[in-house]
């Protein structure tokens, strides 16, 4: 299957609650004042969207509701990543059946499994659909690393193995992934904070926790990086900078919901155990963050 690449700003939705249910409604409104915002491709039921506390019907139920919001105005990629190979398949031919555009595969988590073992997970769910795949290595949350050798294997075995998500927070890791594979894998931000240092050295955009909040800010920061003009990119960097810091005060996605809850983007900030609400004092340096941003 050939479609566009995956770039610019990709948002990791928040899954809002309401009383211990998903608040679709809320939902339904955040997608529309994202597409709003410019963003260019949504993620429902990453780590933002609490993807580990929603069971499986839930986590159909989401992505349906972004695919039916979105309504093909940008592409929906699902998080159907799991830790365990046969429940990642199952997700991901069930999203495929519902139309999402992708899949955001994170590396299983907490099974720590060797290289080979990565390799043959991600090639099962690989199997199972011709849609484009963003494989996501975050080794502060999984322990391992998709190491850049298996990436090049997965790439030359499985055609829409295309894209990564690189949240392990160094340059020299996107360099690696550049010098080994070019054009051909298309990487990703997995943080807000070093978006600009990565689309210096070859990234073509970030999967987002921030857009969530501020779309149009980082729509302009990231398009600004894009077309070369790093001057231009930084200055929105810089300014908000001190937000992309306090956004993961507490653990995402606590301080974005409240964040998002301040300025009536969603009516909740309610998270599930075993995440809590977040505590004054981090509050406090949010809004005072936020404020510093211009956001009011």
């Amino acid at each position: 299957m050939s479609v566009k690449p995956f770039t610019g700003v990709i948002t990791a939705l928040v899954t809002p609650f309401r009383n211990g249910h998903v608040a679709f409604d809320d939902l339904r409104a955040l997608v529309e004042k994202q597409i709003a915002g410019g963003v260019h491709a949504l993620v429902p039921v990453g780590t933002t969207g609490e993807s580990p506390t929603l069971d499986h019907g839930e986590h159909l139920e989401v992505i349906r509701a972004v695919v039916e919001a979105a309504r093909g105005r940008v592409p929906v990629i699902a998080g159907t990543g799991s830790n365990c190979t046969s429940e990642a398949v199952s997700l991901t031919k069930r999203a495929h059946e519902a139309g999402a555009d992708g899949f955001l595969q994170v590396a299983p988590y907490y099974n720590k499994p060797s290289q080979e073992g990565l390799f043959r997970h991600f090639s099962a769910v690989a199997e199972v659909t011709d849609k484009p795949i963003v494989l996501y290595s975050i080794p502060g949350r999984c322990v391992i690393d998709i190491a850049v050798p298996t990436v090049e294997r997965l790439r030359k075995a499985f055609v829409h193995v295309n894209h990564i998500k690189e949240a392990g927070g160094s340059c020299d890791r996107v360099d690696q992934l550049r010098q080994a594979l070019g054009a051909d894998m298309t990487i990703l931000s997995g943080d807000d904070s070093l978006t600009v240092p990565f689309i210096s050295i070859g990234a073509k955009g970030v999967i987002s926790v921030a857009s969530n909040l501020i779309p149009a800010d980082m729509v302009a920061m990231v398009g600004a990086a894009l077309a070369g003009d790093f001057a231009a990119a930084l200055k929105v960097h810089h300014r908000l900078y001190p937000l992309f810091k306090a956004l993961f005060i507490e653990p995402n996605p606590v301080p974005v919901k409240a964040a998002m809850v301040h300025t009536r983007l969603i009516s909740s900030a309610e998270v599930r155990a075993p995440l809590c609400e977040l505590a004054p004092a981090s509050r406090q340096a949010l809004l005072a963050a936020m404020a510093a941003a211009g956001i009011a």
